[in-house]
């Protein structure tokens, strides 16, 4: 099966739908998948949930998707220098949910590997510990993190086979 397409519409051309979470990848502003989140943007899809290492700025990344109010959550590790998303958060537009990069990574490699929950000392004692399991090993105090699965990953790769390998930069 040929897995190579023309252009980003037709990459998630019947793949994105209402409702969804989506795992969007680069970091910062360095390596996220524009043309897939341009593409996303037109397909007019809301609801969505993104998990992210940020929000993006107000006109670039994500800052796209929340302009337009296709965004209904975020899980994220830092979500500064965008207006839009600190509007519609502290107009109880947008639900957020900041994690730890550490953990936000980890949280999505348990869940790619099948693993539903695991135990980490990151967050301990702050406001990321609120209404989580609490449990001691080997006299320390550790917080159990629920993992995250995707229905949809949008990545930047430089380059494609008709198998659906890529290459990164």
């Amino acid at each position: 099966m040929n897995k190579v397409v023309v252009n980003a519409q037709e990459a998630l051309a019947d793949i994105v739908a209402d409702h969804q979470t989506l795992a969007v990848g680069g970091f910062g502003l360095c390596g996220i998948p524009e043309a897939l989140i341009e593409a996303l943007k037109n397909t007019g899809v809301t609801g969505l949930t993104c998990i992210s290492n940020n929000a993006g700025v107000d006109d670039f990344g994500l800052g796209k998707l929340l302009r337009t109010k296709q965004i209904k959550k975020m899980i994220s590790s830092y979500v500064g220098e965008n207006k839009e998303f600190e509007r519609q958060y502290l107009n109880g537009e947008l639900e957020v949910e900041l994690t730890p990069q550490g953990t936000l990574a980890e949280k999505l490699r348990a869940g790619g590997a099948g693993i539903p929950a695991f135990y980490t000392q990151t967050g301990v004692g702050t406001l990321v510990a609120e209404g989580k399991e609490v449990r001691e090993f080997e006299g320390k105090e550790f917080i159990l993190e629920k993992s995250l699965t995707a229905d949809v990953a949008l990545v930047k790769a430089y380059k494609a086979d008709k198998a659906g390998n890529l290459v990164f930069r």
